[in-house]
C-alpha cells in the first residue's frame, strides 16, 4: 500500500485540478470525493495549515464542456481558471453511451471523439497550467500498438501527439502492449495492474475459494496474455495454463484474421476452479470459446478476470454461457463505461477502481514514489493471508 505518512510530511507541487470529461463524470466525482477526505484527515493537517491551506478543497474538478455546432465541429471550453495548477485531464475513450447532433443525424461519440475533445481541453488550458497529466484507462487506439503491413501506428502518434501538447505525465491501465511507451522515452508513461482489485472483488463474491495448487489455475486465454497469467499465477503460487489461436491468415474478417480454433497448453484441469485473465473482453467470442473448452475438459467453476468490459456485441450470449454453466463470475472494473443492464447480471461483478485512482493522483501531485502503487505483491500477499485464516 502508498505509504500515506509521505504524502502527509510533503506538500503538492501546485494546486490540484481534476478537468474530467463527460465519458468519465461519475468516476471522476468518486476520485473527487476520496481526494477530498484523503486530505481533510487530522494527519494531513499535521503540516502548516499556512501552507497546505491552499491546497484544501471541497472539490477538485473543473467546469468544463466541448459544445458542438450544427456541422458536428466541437470546441473545448474551460469555465474556470486553471492557471499554475497541476492539472489532470480523464477521458474515458470507450464511453459510446454519449451522443452528438450532425446535421439533424444523432451520432454515438466514438474513440476519435473522445480523443478529440480530451485534446480541445488541453488546448484550452492554452499553456496556463503548472503541469498537465492525462489519465487515459482504456489506451487510445492501444491495439493498433505495432505495424505489420502497410498500416498505420496509431496509438504511438497519440502519444507522441499528446507530448508535443505539452502533456508530462500520461497514466493508463493495462495498456495492450507497455512497450509502446517507447514512442516518448522522455516524458512519464504508467501502465497499472488491477490484480489485487480482482482478487479481492473475487474472494468477496466466491468466498469458499481455495487458493491453492489443488484447486485452483490461472489461465492465459492467448498468448498476448501469457505475463499477465504469468504473474498472477506466480503471486498465487497456483499452476497456469494457456490457449493459442490458431488463426486463418489466408482471410480477413472484420479488420483482422479468424480465429480457426484455441489450443490448449497445461496440466490436468479436472475438477480445478479456473480464472481467465485478459486486458479486456472486446465481443467475448474468444474469451467464451476458451471458457467452454474448459469446462469440457472438466474443470469446476470459471471466473473470468478482465479490466476492461466492452461487450461490443451485447450479453446475450454472456447469459446463454452463465445458463449452460459455462462461466460463473466475470469480474471487470468500473475504468470503462459500462451499461446499466451489466449490474443486473447474476454473473456480473464490478470492482471499483476510484479510490485506487484517487490515490495515483494524490501521489503524483505530491511528486512522491508511487513504486508501492505499481507493484500490488504484497497486498496481495497480505490479502491471500486474510483469507486463509477465514476458511
Amino acid at each position: 500500500m502508498l505509504n500515506l505518512n509521505e504524502l502527509e510530511r510533503t506538500l503538492p507541487v501546485a494546486p490540484l485540478k481534476i478537468a474530467a470529461l463527460d465519458s468519465c463524470k461519475e468516476l471522476a466525482q468518486k476520485v473527487n470525493d476520496y481526494i477530498v477526505e484523503f486530505r481533510h484527515t487530522p494527519a494531513a493537517n499535521s503540516i502548516d495549515p499556512s501552507l497546505f491551506s491552499k491546497h484544501q478543497a471541497d472539490n477538485y474538478l473543473v467546469s468544463l464542456s466541448c459544445p458542438r455546432f450544427g456541422s458536428g465541429e466541437a470546441k473545448g471550453m474551460l469555465h474556470e481558471t486553471v492557471r499554475g495548477s497541476d492539472l489532470f485531464v480523464m477521458v474515458d475513450v470507450c464511453n459510446y453511451s454519449l451522443t452528438y447532433s450532425v446535421n439533424g443525424y444523432t451520432n454515438h461519440m466514438s474513440p476519435d471523439d473522445h480523443y478529440q475533445d480530451m485534446k480541445r481541453i488541453i488546448s484550452a488550458a492554452n499553456g496556463k497550467a503548472h503541469r498537465i497529466n492525462v489519465i487515459m484507462p482504456f489506451l487510445y487506439e492501444s491495439r493498433q500498438h505495432k505495424r505489420t503491413r502497410r498500416e498505420s501506428l496509431d496509438c504511438a502518434f497519440a502519444l507522441k501527439e499528446l507530448t508535443d501538447m505539452g502533456v508530462s505525465n500520461i497514466i493508463t491501465f493495462d495498456a495492450h502492449d507497455p512497450r509502446v511507451q517507447n514512442a516518448i522515452p522522455l516524458k512519464g508513461f504508467d501502465n497499472f495492474n488491477p490484480p489485487y482489485q480482482f482478487m479481492k472483488a473475487l474472494l468477496r463474491s466466491v468466498p469458499d475459494l481455495k487458493v491453492d495448487k489443488e484447486h485452483l489455475m490461472v489461465i492465459s486465454p492467448d498468448e498476448g496474455a501469457m505475463h499477465r497469467a504469468v504473474y498472477f499465477s506466480n503471486v498465487l503460487g497456483v499452476d497456469m495454463g494457456m490457449f493459442y489461436k490458431r488463426r486463418d491468415y489466408s482471410t480477413i474478417v472484420n479488420g483482422k484474421n479468424p480465429i480457426v480454433a484455441h489450443e490448449f497448453l497445461g496440466d490436468d484441469i479436472h475438477n480445478k476452479d479456473l480464472i481467465i485473465i485478459d486486458d479486456m473482453i472486446s465481443s467475448g467470442e474468444s474469451m467464451l470459446d476458451v471458457a467452454k473448452q474448459l469446462k469440457e475438459r472438466g474443470a469446476g467453476r470459471v471466473f473470468v478476470c478482465t479490466t476492461f468490459g466492452l461487450f461490443t456485441d451485447g450479453f446475450a450470449k454472456f447469459d446463454e454461457y452463465y445458463e449452460k454453466g459455462y462461466i460463473d463470475r466475470v469480474i471487470t472494473t468500473n475504468l470503462t463505461y459500462l451499461p446499466p443492464a451489466a449490474y443486473e447480471k447474476p454473473y456480473f461483478v464490478v470492482t471499483d477502481m476510484s479510490k485506487f485512482l484517487a490515490l495515483i493522483i494524490d501521489s503524483l501531485n505530491h511528486d512522491v514514489t508511487i513504486g508501492n502503487v505499481l507493484d500490488p505483491t504484497e497486498r496481495l500477499h497480505q490479502l491471500l493471508a486474510r483469507h486463509r485464516e477465514k476458511i
